[in-house]
């Protein structure tokens, strides 16, 4: 049995969990879904300008498991973007929303999107 997932913390997502090209209706579209933690960390390191070990703090993770979620993130976002494929937030168990140590202040609600 696989080692359970670490939590990782991250700030909910308001609004829209769903991107897709114009004009071409959703059933035609494959669709990929990004996890909000490798949403959280392209946030923290490419928005916010955070260095990987801060956006590691800041998420509850290793720098190890950042650099992964930010080339797996990277990586999906390309896909979608240049082979014209849909894009879905994806939430999931080892995910949590809500404050980490000081930081941002969150909803405190685990799990679930907006």
């Amino acid at each position: 049995m696989p080692r359970r997932k670490k939590v990782r913390y991250c700030r909910s997502v308001e609004g829209f969990n769903l991107f897709k090209p114009s004009g071409i209706p959703l059933s035609q579209l494959e669709t990929i879904e990004l996890g909000l933690d490798e949403l959280e960390a392209m946030r923290l390191c490419d928005l916010e300008d955070k260095q990987q070990e801060e956006a590691a703090d800041a998420m509850g993770v290793s720098r190890g498991t950042v650099q992964r979620l930010l080339q797996s993130g990277r990586k999906k976002i390309l896909r979608a973007i240049s082979e014209g494929e849909a894009l879905s937030l994806a939430d999931a168990d080892h995910v949590c929303i809500g404050p980490r140590r000081g930081g941002w202040h969150g909803r405190g609600r685990r799990g679930g999107m907006r």
